[in-house]
């Protein structure tokens, strides 16, 4: 199946494709498949290794495979369901993947999945953040914030003053070729979103990703814990990539940072492995 994700409207989030069953599938197809595809991600669902999770998920870019990564698990999730499996518990779909077991609770049509731990955080160094800032062609006196946000793909953010500032940058991922990073900014009081995010990922072959829930959750893990943000927001991705997707962020008192957003199936066929 083919998903789209984080969008209500039709072809405007971020597709994922997924392989419902990828046993027996060599690493060296997985990847052939994901570099065939190009999306920025191709999922691989198989038999779990451990009782506590309904499936295994392995994730594929075109250059690289992730421990984890927040689309492809709302879209492979979905994709599990309309082939007509069922959790173990009702409500509750429990994900394995390299990054361990990741929870997505599932309330009819809506999906979201619970912010993994972050397995690097704290500032950047003056290095990092002088690399990133020459590569988008921004002083360092507009980042407020800065952040590693690294929840398995190697995410580092960036925090500017608007969602104007996000939407102008015209980054030069030469300079950063093994790069995960995003910029993060405020739209104006009153506005559908809170902040306006884009992700750049040249490290694994995504120069621009569209819409990105690994990179959201951490960055909503950081927002909330700090206070910086409130508990419950909405974020915008794509439109410079001609998409228009939503993600929903919902902290909750326990600490638990939930990531939702639309899904749905656009595609159903067979692909020849």
């Amino acid at each position: 199946m083919q998903v789209d994700v984080f969008s209500s409207r039709p072809f405007s989030g971020n597709p994922v494709a997924v392989v419902l069953d990828g046993t027996g599938v060599s690493d060296e197809q997985m990847q052939a498949l994901a570099r065939w595809t190009n999306l920025s991600e191709t999922t691989f669902v198989l038999p779990p290794t451990t009782k506590k999770a309904d499936y295994r998920l392995r994730i594929f870019t075109p250059g690289a495979e992730l421990p984890f990564a927040g689309h492809p698990t709302l879209g492979s999730a979905r994709a599990w369901l309309e082939a007509g499996n069922t959790p173990r518990h009702a409500g509750r779909i429990v994900q394995e993947c390299a990054a361990d077991l990741v929870a997505l609770r599932h309330r009819g049509d809506d999906l979201a999945f619970a912010a993994p731990p972050r397995i690097r955080d704290g500032a950047l160094d003056d290095a990092d953040l002088e690399r990133i800032t020459a590569a988008f062609g921004i002083a360092r006196e507009q980042v407020l914030a800065h952040q590693w946000v690294d929840n398995g793909p190697g995410w580092a953010v960036i925090q500017l003053a608007t969602a104007r500032e996000v939407l102008e940058l015209e980054p030069d991922l030469s300079l950063i070729p093994d790069a995960m990073v995003g910029a993060i900014g405020a739209h104006p009081h009153g506005s559908e979103y809170r902040y306006e995010m884009r992700t750049f990922a040249p490290a694994v072959g995504v120069p621009e990703d569209p819409a990105c829930g690994s990179m959201n959750a951490g960055v909503a893990q950081w927002l909330t814990a700090s206070g910086a943000a409130p508990a419950s927001y909405r974020v915008s991705q794509g439109s410079r990539t001609g998409r228009d997707a939503g993600i929903t962020v919902t902290a909750e008192n326990d600490g638990t940072v939930w990531i939702g957003g639309d899904t749905a199936v656009m595609i159903r066929g067979t692909v020849i492995l």
